[in-house]
Parts: structure tokens; sequence; C-alpha cells
């Protein structure tokens, strides 16, 4: 079964996490919590709980066509780990969808992967995309390349629709 990796971290927005993990279940892609494996239980800004189903440590690229990092402040937190950096920039290097909303702009800026992209997040961290490199386009949903972005919840219908339309591509 293809798989796709969603992350997650403590605080993550509910909505960012469960509707494109649940949206890609629908299409048949076996769409996968991977944490940073300080826990197995991360809780979101509402107290929701998800099961890290496969840690970061555990993660290879190669199982993956690609993956959505959600905003909240988990990003903040996925951030500072050094595999979930690498992870997102190895799967972008590779070719393969690598789709973040909101706040997860942070990881892209992290993982370095922004220099001369056309991209958007939440109004908040525009500064930081700009800083990094990205032509930052207020849009619900930007796509270049393998690189899908959107800027808050009311934009996943646009977003997971980006997603899916990319996965039929290849």
């Amino acid at each position: 079964m293809k798989k796709f990796a969603i992350l997650v971290e403590d605080l993550y927005q509910v909505l960012e996490v469960w509707y494109p993990y649940l949206r890609l279940r629908e299409e048949g892609i076996g769409a996968v919590l991977v944490g940073t494996g300080a826990k197995k239980e991360y809780k979101s800004k509402e107290g929701y709980p998800a099961q890290e189903e496969l840690s970061i440590k555990k993660a290879k690229t190669g199982d993956f066509l690609g993956v959505v990092i959600p905003g909240g402040y988990a990003p903040d937190i996925l951030r500072r780990h050094l595999k979930v950096n690498r992870f997102v920039r190895d799967l972008y290097k590779e070719g393969k969808i690598v789709a973040c909303i909101c706040h997860g702009g942070w990881v892209l800026v992290s993982a370095g992967i922004l220099k001369g992209k056309k991209a958007t997040g939440f109004s908040a961290i525009k500064d930081d995309m700009v800083n990094a490199g990205a032509e930052f386009l207020d849009k619900e949903v930007v796509v270049d390349g393998n690189l899908i972005t959107s800027r808050n919840p009311y934009d996943l219908p646009a977003f997971c629709r980006a997603i899916i339309k990319q996965l039929r591509k290849g």
C-alpha cells in the first residue's frame, strides 16, 4: 500500500492533521502519523489525542509518497528535530510531495527548501518564509513543483485536492 506521512507533535492543529489523514485514506493511501518519538501520544491544541504510528527515527523516505506538515504550534517543536528536517528535505529532493499548511512553514524554513519557491502559509510566519527565500503568495493553495502550501484550516479542501491531484499525476 502507498503511504503518506503526516507529522504530529503536541499542540498540533486538529483539523490540519485529521482532515488530510482521513481524506488520503479515502483515496486508498495509507496515511501514517509520524511523531518525533518523544512519546506515543500527542495532544492537539484542544487536547485531542493522536497516536504515533511511526517514529521519525524509523521513517525512511523510500517508504513514502510524501508528507503533510500541519500547523498549530507543533511545527515549532517539530523543527527542533534534525531528523524531521532531514526527512522533509530528503522527500523534497527526491521529488516527492511536501505539503504544508498554516504554521507548518516553519518546518520548511528549518529544512532549507524555500529558496526560490512560491509558497504560502499563515500570515504570522510570512516574514520567516520570505527571509528563507520564498516568494510569499496570499492564496488558498500554492503549488510549486512538488511543494504544496496553504494558509489555514479554511483552505483544507483546496489543499487536499492539490495533494490528490499531484498523487494522480505520479
